[in-house]
């Protein structure tokens, strides 16, 4: 069982640090988070079914994870304020730091959401992980873009 445990962590551990680099603010967060995942998964290893996609399982258990420990630290995340200049918008190139900014003003199930949709999930599998309809994954989505792209302007 442990050997089929680590085996299993090393073909996804990719999923898991994408959840850490969303849900942590530093490395030492981000380190620290990854550990929590990788108990919660040890935990929870003997009573997986199969009845999802083991990367399902893996980012139910990695979400709830990240969402807890995010609410556990209460940290509050400070709004980045971004200098009103006026710029043509066809000069507007935002690099990773404002989308990173961006990222980190949405709540916990919004981080979860985009998480999913940036690693290509089909809306199904996104509806299934985090529990809500098919429909709604989409509706949520744009609502979530939309702030992404409000938060970025400079």
């Amino acid at each position: 069982m442990e050997e089929d445990f680590i085996n299993l962590v090393e073909n996804n551990q990719g999923l898991i640090h994408k959840i850490c680099r969303l849900y942590g603010d530093n490395e030492e967060d981000r380190n620290d988070l990854f550990q929590e995942i990788l108990l919660q998964l040890w935990k929870a290893y003997p009573g997986y079914s199969g009845k999802a996609k083991i990367s399902t399982w893996m980012y139910r258990i990695a979400l709830y994870t990240a969402m807890a420990d995010l609410k556990k630290r209460k940290r509050r995340i400070q709004h980045l304020k971004i200098k009103n200049t006026e710029l043509n918008s066809a000069d507007l190139n935002f690099d990773l730091e404002h989308v990173q900014a961006g990222i980190s003003l949405l709540n916990a199930g919004d981080k979860a959401l985009l998480a999913l949709y940036i690693d290509d999930k089909p809306y199904q599998e996104i509806a299934e992980i985090i529990g809500i309809t098919e429909n709604n994954v989409g509706v949520r989505l744009n609502r979530i873009k939309k702030k992404l792209r409000e938060s970025i302007k400079v």
